[in-house]
């Protein structure tokens, strides 16, 4: 039999860098004291800050491996960097202090990519924040040497250069964060103060309790349009997910509800008023909110009809996850009538953009059969694969078990402890308490492949022989991000 298994989060992690006294370019004024003011806002709200002034290469390389290991067991990890950034062929980089840099080749070796930052906060298990607020004026001057190898029309511009440019547009997976301080192809302005008024306005808003995530980062938007007169437009990029998410805690001190309809319904009517604003206007995220709202039966504006309209046109502008949802609701007939194909065919239309919720469930409809499918165990089998290698802490476990039980071809116990430690780290409780309590549910040889899992991650120095003693048992628990 196959469980359905639920998700744990941990904490909330920062790595806030300020770059100032370069050694070979113009210094910078002010991004120590946003880089600082930055580390202690967010501990105000209860985030663990590591603050890094005038970080080397090396420091980097180092802080951002470091980082992108712990953010594993985090729910969310969030990368601040203030300093000289730079676009080079296409793509962003972050200049360390030491970077001695003269054309396209110095930078892209010298320099840490927009890529490492994402790939740092990659894995945080709710949510991944990158904030570039670089730079203040250009480090490389006008007549910058180009590569005598790049072609003619690669440019490299500084992201606050008076000249123009800007950082280049990005598109981040699903679930990540870019904000910048400007626009792409726009410039950011340092400001008059101690702080960039990116800065200013960030620490300003990140603080304000019960605050839903994108909405601060528009009010922070509009709050630099306004310091600025319109000359500055911070922009975000990516596809937050529908789970609304918030900085700082409600003002009372008290934890906003757990669920997803229940957090929506949570949120002050100043919100929901914007939120009606931006579904107006397109924003799908918004029309998800709306939605969920709409679906907690202990609120008062419980109205599943209202819920599937807003569904179906975000649905209908390809957001995945309101496909999903409103595909549930086709399949249970609530605010709708029943109609098992709609609800295959949105189910189908999610999991074609990589839905990881939707994929899994097709897993489940094709092993069991369901909506209209005939039971095909082999078929299920890809769907959970698929599901588990984007990270689905209940596909990584169900796909672990599958391949234990001998049912997967060419996959033995070294793949099932691989998809057994990613659900650890993905942050499953339930796969955490079944190898706490029952971990002979597997087979000896999968549970050594889990202990040299375990030991080949530092988790665990004990003998590889299968026995889940407390040795084993203090190694699942940190792989999982509980210190002892």
């Amino acid at each position: 039999m196959l469980p359905q298994m639920g998700e744990a989060g941990r904490d909330r992690i920062a790595l806030v860098i300020g770059m100032a006294d370069y050694q070979y370019l113009p210094p910078l004024k002010n991004t120590h004291n946003d880089a600082s003011g930055m580390a202690q806002s967010l501990e105000g709200i209860g985030f663990d800050v590591t603050l890094a002034l005038d970080a080397t290469a090396q420091d980097m390389t180092r802080l951002l491996e470091d980082f992108a290991f712990r953010s594993e067991v985090a729910d969310l990890a969030l990368v601040y960097y203030a300093g000289h950034g730079i676009e080079v062929q296409g793509e962003n980089f972050l200049i360390p202090v030491d970077a001695e840099v003269t054309n396209n080749r110095d930078v892209q070796r010298q320099s840490a990519s927009l890529k490492q930052l994402l790939a740092a906060v990659d894995r945080a298990r709710k949510m991944r924040i990158v904030i570039l607020d670089s730079c203040r004026d250009n480090p490389l001057g006008d007549a910058l040497a180009l590569d005598q190898l790049a072609e003619a029309t690669d440019t490299v511009e500084d992201t606050r250069s008076s000249g123009g440019g800007g950082m280049a547009a990005v598109d981040p997976e699903r679930g990540t964060l870019v904000a910048f301080a400007a626009r792409d192809g726009q410039v950011a302005l340092d400001g008059t103060g101690n702080n960039s008024p990116y800065a200013q306005a960030l620490m300003q808003k990140m603080v304000q309790p019960g605050l839903e995530i994108s909405l601060m980062f528009r009010q922070v938007r509009d709050l630099v349009l306004e310091k600025t007169g319109n000359l500055q437009e911070p922009h975000t990029y990516g596809s937050l997910t529908g789970v609304p998410f918030y900085l700082a805690s409600a003002s009372n001190g008290e934890a906003l509800p757990a669920g997803t309809s229940e957090s929506w319904s949570a949120i002050k009517p100043d919100q929901e008023e914007q939120l009606l604003a931006l579904a107006e206007l397109g924003d799908t995220r918004s029309m998800l909110g709306l939605a969920y709202m709409r679906l907690n039966p202990n609120a008062g504006q419980f109205d599943p009809a209202a819920a599937v309209a807003f569904l179906e046109r975000a649905a209908a502008a390809g957001a995945p996850e309101a496909q999903f949802e409103l595909a549930k609701l086709y399949e249970r007939g609530t605010g709708v009538a029943a109609d098992p194909q709609k609800a295959l065919q949105l189910y189908q239309a999610a999991a074609r953009q990589n839905f990881a919720d939707a994929i899994n469930d097709l897993g489940f409809l094709h092993h069991q059969g369901g909506l209209g499918l005939p039971a095909n165990p082999q078929k299920a089998y890809g769907f959970f694969q698929r599901a588990a290698e984007l990270r689905h802490p209940q596909a990584q476990f169900n796909f672990a078990a599958l391949i234990d039980d001998g049912l997967v071809p060419d996959k033995g116990p070294k793949d099932a402890a691989r998809f057994l430690y990613a659900a650890l780290r993905t942050g499953s409780s339930d796969v955490l308490d079944l190898l706490s309590k029952r971990p002979n549910m597997f087979t000896l040889a999968t549970r050594r492949a889990l202990q040299s899992e375990l030991r080949a991650h530092e988790f665990y120095q004990g003998s590889i022989d299968g026995d889940f003693g407390p040795g084993t048992q203090r190694g699942i628990r940190r792989a999982y991000g509980l210190e002892d």
